[in-house]
């Protein structure tokens, strides 16, 4: 089945709301433990610095205490955004996905382009994308393109270099937790 027609495109999930919010229980658990160790670990050791390096007479040329400032307001910047994301996230899921025969957040999707090569992505919240390890961002051009779709069905992904064609080969989800294969 082509997607191809307005019709279809239209009828199609292409962009979802509040993108930016989804997050997988992995990515939850990851932002946690940054949020943690930032505060817990990384800020007492700054301050132990930025301390020590005060007491050392002259502020203006204390490169210790001057860095150790600067890397204070950098974890404090960072510890606001994570605590927002954290409050605003909604975590969704992949194994608790019911309907295992299209492509919705937290799937695993092997596709073939137009040249004959197969990747295999996974789809995850924008601050859980790596590239690197075939995770794309919920709000990345072939996430889009592939939200809804079946195995079969062929896409076109916009690219910085124009529209590419692909097919959707395979998608699967995690097992839901306490599912044993008999």
């Amino acid at each position: 089945m082509t997607h191809d027609d307005d019709d279809d495109d239209e009828a199609r999930p292409r962009a979802i709301d509040g993108v930016s919010r989804y997050i997988t229980p992995t990515g939850m658990a990851a932002t946690r433990r940054e949020l943690s160790a930032l505060l817990y670990e990384e800020r007492p050791r700054i301050v132990e610095i930025v301390s020590w390096a005060a007491g050392n007479g002259d502020r203006s040329e204390n490169g210790d205490y001057l860095y150790g400032k600067r890397r204070l307001r950098e974890i404090d910047r960072r510890v606001r955004f994570l605590t927002r994301r954290i409050e605003k996230a909604i975590v969704v899921d992949p194994a608790a996905q019911t309907q295992r025969n299209r492509v919705f957040f937290g799937a695993t999707v092997t596709y073939v382009t137009e040249e004959d090569l197969e990747r295999t992505v996974v789809i995850v919240g924008v601050d859980e994308a790596d590239l690197a390890v075939g995770q794309v961002s919920l709000a990345s051009p072939i996430a889009r393109a592939l939200l809804g779709g079946h195995v079969g069905d062929e896409v076109r992904v916009m690219t910085p270099s124009g529209a590419d064609l692909i097919e959707i080969m395979a998608i699967s989800y995690p097992e839901p937790v306490g599912m044993n294969a008999l």
